[in-house]
């Protein structure tokens, strides 16, 4: 079988991940440097490295605070000549029974003030999320340079 068939994901990476595990507040803190030090390494300026790294932070807080452990992955990637970076959290927590609801402003599950995901969502170019209830959460995200 020919490399044609590579799903799009894997045809966007540009390099191999960076893997970190989150497991409390000082994860939170590392993930969120971890995603400045690579979004300035992709090119990023000021204010896209800081919005960056808020949507990290928000995502890696909610692993901590709903699933209390978890991963985050951090990669380069260039895509159709464009450069970004891709942002994947995972953990096996509670899930989240209706997602929808969930990425509405103002939704707030256990904790907090309900601006964690739709926050993520709407500073990053891209986002994605699945969840199953009992089996945890998969979020994506991604920026790309302009």
């Amino acid at each position: 079988m020919s490399g044609a068939c590579k799903n799009d994901l894997t045809s966007a990476m540009a390099e191999e991940p960076v893997r970190l595990p989150i497991r409390g507040s000082g994860d939170v803190v590392g993930a969120r440097q971890k995603g400045r030090d690579l979004a300035l390494q992709a090119g990023f300026a000021g204010s896209e490295v800081t919005v960056i790294a808020a949507a990290i932070s928000e995502i890696a807080r909610n692993i901590v605070d709903y699933a209390e452990q978890g991963e985050m992955t951090f990669q380069k990637i260039e895509q159709d000549g464009k450069q970004g970076i891709l942002i994947v959290a995972e953990d096996r927590g509670p899930g989240i029974p209706d997602v929808a609801e969930a990425l509405q402003y103002g939704f707030a599950g256990r904790r907090g003030i309900g601006v964690g995901l739709p926050g993520a969502k709407w500073l990053m170019d891209e986002f994605e999320i699945v969840s199953k209830p009992g089996k945890g959460t998969k979020v994506t995200m991604r920026k790309w340079l302009v």
